[in-house]
């Protein structure tokens, strides 16, 4: 196949969203309501939040805590965050109208991380890269049953901001591994420090993360993954104990089943 005819296989990444800015957000809720707001989100606050300029890359619910919903949506920049949000929360009536119910659902929903892309390299997604990943579909309002798939977002924490050092770490040393095992990683991002032009909802500051996602075909795939990676010895007495070493506490995991209209699946 010549190099013309690969070339017009390829999804073309002009069409999809650049987001220099991303929300992980999680929310705690009250017993039992969890699919009442994922119902309530997915026929209400996809396309108006959208319509918008907001990019809605995935929802899910945390594998491991009944009552987590986990959601995660980006911007162009910080600037076009403040406009979307504003646009959306004051301006627009979707909010307005639904926002009671959604409310009633919610314990918290200040445990948001405002991250940004890490930059450029072998393994790592370029500043502005798509996100989630090219030719991802989301199925139409009122889709059936949710996929069998899983997506892990992996959290490590650190005393410093991510630096050029730890980038080429994770790019030559952990994703290699990650990959090998079958998490290849999908994109990373680190802490974005600018300040919160939008007080109104609230980020977690003071911080310093590096977060990278995975998905995987099912729970047998994460499952087998995760036995592959316990048996590496180049892991467990290599990569790990160096990767610990950089890190202010042990890294979080955080497994994650997308919902019917999820992006990111």
């Amino acid at each position: 196949m010549d190099a013309q005819r690969m070339n017009a296989d390829l999804p073309d990444p002009a069409l999809e969203p650049r987001c220099q800015v991303i929300e992980l957000r999680q929310y705690t809720l009250h017993p039992g309501r969890r699919d009442v707001l994922i119902e309530l989100f997915d026929r209400r606050f996809v396309e108006t939040q959208e319509a918008v300029g907001i990019s809605v890359i995935g929802q899910f619910r945390d594998v491991d805590a009944p009552d987590r919903f986990v959601w995660v949506r980006g911007f162009a920049d910080m600037r076009a965050r403040t406009e979307a949000l504003t646009a959306f929360y004051v301006e627009g009536t979707a909010w307005k109208r639904h926002r009671d119910a959604a409310v009633a659902t919610m314990i918290d929903s200040d445990d948001v991380l405002l991250l940004r892309p890490v930059g450029s390299g072998a393994g790592l997604p370029p500043a502005g890269s798509a996100f989630p990943p090219a030719g991802s579909v989301r199925p139409a309002v009122g889709a059936g049953e949710p996929p069998a798939s899983r997506v892990m977002v992996t959290i490590y924490h650190r005393d410093a901001p991510v630096d050029d050092h730890f980038a080429g770490f994770f790019r030559d040393r952990v994703a290699p591994l990650m990959a090998e095992t079958g998490a290849r990683p999908l994109a990373c991002f680190q802490t974005e420090h600018a300040e919160n032009t939008y007080p109104a909802l609230p980020v977690r500051t003071g911080e310093n993360v590096f977060v990278w996602f995975a998905s995987f075909a099912d729970a047998a795939e994460q499952a087998e993954h995760e036995r592959l990676l316990r048996g590496s010895g180049a892991w467990t007495e290599e990569v790990l104990p160096e990767l610990s070493a950089l890190l202010k506490c042990p890294p979080q995991h955080i497994t994650l089943t997308p919902t019917a209209r999820s992006r990111l699946r």
